[in-house]
């Protein structure tokens, strides 16, 4: 992938562009093996990749400079703006787009959030874009609502010049740090949720419910997941951080599974709700809880066949394990999006061994990866 920011030693985001994509999937592949070595592992599956450029479906953009000239991009260093919208990550759909959001912050008055002065208004323009249909989802992330009715004044203007735009909204956040986003969301048009599809699979995205920024990787993780699920005899799972319940929903679509979702956010919950309805799934239960307390409420009562975990970047955590272990479900199936927590964790799983381990290299030229591994309860003989 060429990038004229990289070049130009404006952007060092993707610090593994100069390697060889064939040597960064290597080198990856390379170090997921060296975080397992002291843990058997009966297969290690060779890496699973997608596009190297116009891979991403979501921008976060920093918004400095002047009302008049905004810059969408990285944070101000040192005196100097980067703009971001040319970057090759994202897809040709969505850079084109930003050219008319800097047109319309002027043109609604949005003046630039500026952190050294904490003055200001607009301080982030989050874009996701769905693969199903090109729709876009627009969130605006303001200080205050001073500037919400100039907003939305000047928004049919937006809505003309980007017909594709389905959901708009206004987040506020008052908290003078780089802190992306507050409690309280506006949402600006009668459509509330973006749709997407991965695999056959409908699934929704409201404004503050995560999503995977690579869905070509994704549907070939679900896929992945799918896949090994449906050869162990799964009649029940637990789908812990489910987010908007693209695992769970894609195994129990496919077998007849009794699935159990558990992810805090409300609002995905709502999106993996609506999902399970669309796909007509009945024995499904979807409940916006906190993972770890779920799971130690639930000990030894209705152990499921399986738990799937896929959590943030900080893992399971050992208390997670420990009633894992205390549980003890024939399997486990763990996604993750940061290997040394996921394997920090699975030292702490005792009673389990590694059937199998997948890279997906959803974060193209960086060192950054997932990774699905599956592990069986060892009998005690």
């Amino acid at each position: 992938m060429q990038c004229q920011l990289h070049v130009a030693g404006l952007c060092y985001s993707c610090q593994w562009i100069d390697k060889p994509y064939s040597q960064q999937l290597k080198e990856k592949q390379q170090a997921l093996v060296t975080l397992l070595e002291t843990v058997p592992v009966e297969h290690i599956g060779i890496p699973v990749s997608g596009a190297e450029a116009g891979c991403r479906n979501k921008a976060k953009m920093v918004v400095s400079g002047s009302v008049e000239r905004p810059v969408l991009g990285l944070p101000v260093k040192q005196g100097e703006a980067v703009d971001l919208c040319g970057c090759p990550l994202y897809p040709e759909s969505m850079r084109d787009a930003f050219p008319h959001l800097k047109q319309f912050i002027a043109r609604a008055g949005l003046t630039p959030y500026n952190v050294e002065r904490k003055r200001g208004e607009l301080k982030f323009i989050l874009l996701t874009e769905s693969r199903l249909n090109g729709g876009l989802m627009l969130r605006f992330v303001l200080r205050s609502e001073t500037k919400l009715q100039q907003l939305r004044q000047a928004l049919p203007w937006l809505q003309a010049q980007l017909p594709q735009l389905q959901v708009i909204s206004v987040n506020i956040q008052p908290v003078h740090m780089a802190v992306l986003e507050g409690e309280q969301e506006v949402i600006l048009t009668q459509q509330d949720v973006l749709e997407e599809q991965l695999n056959h699979i409908p699934l929704y995205i409201r404004p503050r419910s995560f999503f995977q920024t690579n869905p070509e990787v994704a549907a070939k993780l679900y896929a992945t997941a799918t896949e090994w699920v449906s050869i162990l005899n799964i009649h029940s799972m637990w789908d812990l951080f489910c987010g908007v319940g693209g695992f769970g929903l894609h195994c129990a679509a496919n077998a007849k599974i009794k699935l159990t979702g558990i992810e805090i956010s409300a609002e995905a919950i709502e999106c993996a709700k609506r999902s399970a309805a669309a796909i007509g799934l009945s024995d499904i239960e979807f409940d916006s809880l906190d993972s770890t307390q779920f799971a130690r409420s639930k000990h030894q009562q209705n152990i499921p066949d399986l738990v799937l975990v896929n959590p943030p970047r900080r893992g399971i955590g050992e208390e997670l394990c420990e009633y894992l272990n205390q549980m003890s479900p024939d399997w486990i199936l763990y996604s993750s999006c940061n290997a040394q927590t996921m394997a920090k964790d699975i030292q702490q799983l005792t009673g389990y061994g590694i059937v199998k381990v997948q890279l997906f290299d959803m974060f193209p030229h960086t060192a950054h990866y997932e990774v699905l591994t599956l592990l069986q309860r060892i009998e005690v003989r």
